[in-house]
């Protein structure tokens, strides 16, 4: 039986693909050099059909994070060091473990609150660090008694949201109108996978994250997209990372 792959062979053979492709078509003379964006989005979408993000785990437990978002979602934990995370979608917990990882050296006393309908988080909850500081709550993250729970839970707290659960917009816009308004000013509402339909990848999954976040913005002066979260070029969550303002 043959050998699988490691991650980083994994991303190695999807680059060297993505390359060879583009140099292919420019010796044959049916294409330009391309630009450095479209580059990336190329190696986006080989990289996002390979599904390799979805066996990326923290602490052996599956998180299905873009390593390049989850360092910049570190970098963000650090800055803020806030007192709750509030994570919707907790699949098998691997996320919540590492965001709780994370602010355990930047906020000792901070708590994850993870939402899901699901309870897929057996494995995780047996580590040290999900006991000492992940809360599990179990259905609908736009449920008004649970929204209403968790508000009170986090109130007069700072507090950053990760939004990753149902990816359809509708979904999304109601998460983004429930817990926006619990976001501390210079914090985070983070709205993951919004490259779907076609941002570059998912062409056919219709309205998602992307343009519930549009609509969000359209009527909500409080939050802007950091694009200085963007800056390590390939992001699953383009105009994702909302800053609030005011």
């Amino acid at each position: 039986m043959a050998t699988p792959f490691s991650l980083r062979e994994w991303l190695m053979i999807a680059l060297i693909v993505a390359l060879e492709a583009t140099v292919a078509l420019q010796q044959t003379g049916r294409m330009s050099r391309p630009s450095a964006q479209e580059v990336v989005e190329r190696f986006h979408k080989v990289f996002y059909d390979s599904e390799i993000w979805m066996s990326t785990k923290w602490l052996g437990i599956p998180t299905a994070q873009n390593p390049n978002d989850a360092w910049i979602h570190q970098e963000i934990i650090a800055q803020v060091k806030p007192d709750f995370i509030i994570e919707t979608g907790t699949w098998h917990g691997g996320s919540a473990a590492l965001w709780a990882t994370i602010l355990q050296q930047v906020n000792p006393e901070g708590r994850i609150i993870t939402i899901d309908i699901n309870d897929l988080a057996k494995d995780a909850k047996e580590l040290p660090i999900v006991k000492d500081k992940v809360e599990f709550l179990h259905g609908s993250a736009t449920d008004p008694a649970l929204v209403a729970a968790v508000s009170k839970r986090v109130q007069g707290k700072k507090v950053m949201v990760i939004l990753d659960s149902d990816h359809r917009k509708n979904h999304v816009l109601a998460e983004m109108k429930a817990y926006g308004p619990l976001v501390s000013k210079d914090s985070y509402l983070i709205v993951q996978d919004t490259n779907a339909n076609g941002h570059p990848v998912l062409e056919k999954f219709g309205p998602g994250p992307m343009e519930a976040v549009e609509e969000f913005l359209a009527t909500n002066d409080q939050f802007r997209p950091d694009r200085k979260a963007e800056r390590l070029l390939f992001t699953m969550h383009p105009k994702g990372y909302l800053k609030r303002v005011k």
